[in-house]
């Protein structure tokens, strides 16, 4: 037998060895971002247990940032391009996986990968369309990039002034990977000279979009925080150079360029459902506002049978909105409709899939879903 082999020395990788010396009891640990006490991200390789059944035993499960792992199921690869589930327990302590790997190498992670590689390959891709422009806003800790695209038809009749502001962030929490995944569908298909929706949205909107807040937290392996131990959406209110310079900096552009629309995209480590979270709980929460969110909701519901309102947050009392949160922080600043998008690390309960359950592609679709929702609101901000 092969000599079994983990490692986690690449991009987002992260786990704790406990013991690897029977593929029947492979014992791990999932590791702390790397300056704060959140423990949930997993992203390693197996290698040399090829034709064994591998079991995999994370000992501290219950014992991470959100331990209700009931209906989860680990994610793995060959490739890296192609990732499906493995049959997942959890006893309330310990979360254990099986699989027999036909090949000799296999990775695992908590949910399908976004790569920095690939996050500069989106930013390549939307660079290429003469609808958009690139503005640095300037760098995280650890020196990476704070992108930020500018997407517009600037031949449309309708002057720059008078076009509506939206406004689309994800990945404040690195190990939400499904959000990216969620803003390359969107991306795709705004950028589709084809596609009729994205061709009206260009004529009357100026989208403005940060498809990665938190690089350097990806990069690292964290699920919630920075390299400085931040939460990022718990520092809208008051951000500092020196310990969230990511939400300093768009928050920021988002002063100079106003704001009618604002959607912040995220995962959910509990609820197997995609939902919205809103300002319900704002001190400037109105009547106008409660009708442009039920609005979007339904509009977004007719197109795409993968979103619902049922099952969600409970919504804040009156006056009770943290408005540290991007969402509430923006709704209030700008007295415009503002929305958290959250989808799960689990499945859609709603439309389950048995062997992939939610997924980057799954959530590309859903991005690209929202824009007709999108479209029929235009007409309605002020």
């Amino acid at each position: 037998m092969s000599k079994l082999i983990i490692s986690t020395q690449f991009d987002s990788g992260s786990i704790e060895v406990v013991s690897l010396e029977d593929h029947r009891d492979i014992q791990l640990r999932i590791k702390a971002d790397n300056a704060s006490e959140f423990a949930q991200w997993f992203h390693f390789r197996l290698q040399g247990a090829v034709g064994l059944p591998a079991r995999l035993r994370f000992l501290n499960a219950g014992k991470s940032a959100y331990p209700d792992w009931k209906g989860y199921r680990v994610v793995a690869s060959y490739d890296r391009q192609h990732w499906f589930r493995i049959p997942t327990e959890f006893d309330g302590e310990v979360m254990t996986a099986n699989v027999t790997p036909v090949a000799n190498s296999i990775y695992f992670a908590y949910f399908e990968p976004y790569s920095y590689e690939r996050h500069l390959d989106l930013i390549g891709f939307a660079s290429e369309s003469d609808k958009v422009e690139l503005e640095h806003l300037g760098h995280t800790l650890d020196g990476r990039d704070m992108t930020l695209l500018h997407i517009t038809d600037e031949t449309s009749p309708i002057p720059f002034a008078q076009k509506k502001k939206v406004w689309l962030t994800a990945r404040q929490h690195p190990g939400e990977t499904m959000a990216e995944w969620f803003i390359e569908g969107f991306l795709e298909r705004l950028l589709d000279s084809d596609d009729p929706v994205g061709r009206v949205l260009l004529n009357q909107c100026v989208f403005y979009v940060v498809p990665n807040m938190n690089p350097d937290g990806a990069v690292r392996g964290n699920l919630r925080t920075n390299a400085a131990g931040a939460n990022l959406n718990r520092e809208w209110q008051n951000p500092s150079v020196i310990h969230s310079p990511e939400v300093f900096l768009v928050r920021e552009k988002m002063l100079a360029t106003g704001i009618d629309f604002f959607l912040d995209v995220h995962g959910d480590e509990v609820i197997p459902y995609n939902f919205v979270a809103g300002c319900e709980g704002n001190p400037g929460y109105t009547d106008r506002l409660h009708r442009l969110e039920s609005a979007f909701k339904a509009a977004w519901m007719a197109v795409s049978p993968d979103f619902q309102d049922k099952h969600g947050y409970e919504k804040e009392a009156s006056g009770q909105a943290n408005l540290t949160l991007a969402t509430n922080w923006v709704g209030q600043q700008f007295d415009c409709l503002a929305y958290t998008i959250e989808m799960p690390f689990k499945d859609n309960a709603d439309l389950p899939d048995e062997e992939y359950g939610w997924s980057g592609e799954r959530s590309k679709k859903l991005g690209a879903s929202v824009m007709p929702a999108i479209l029929s609101m235009v007409g309605q901000l002020r």
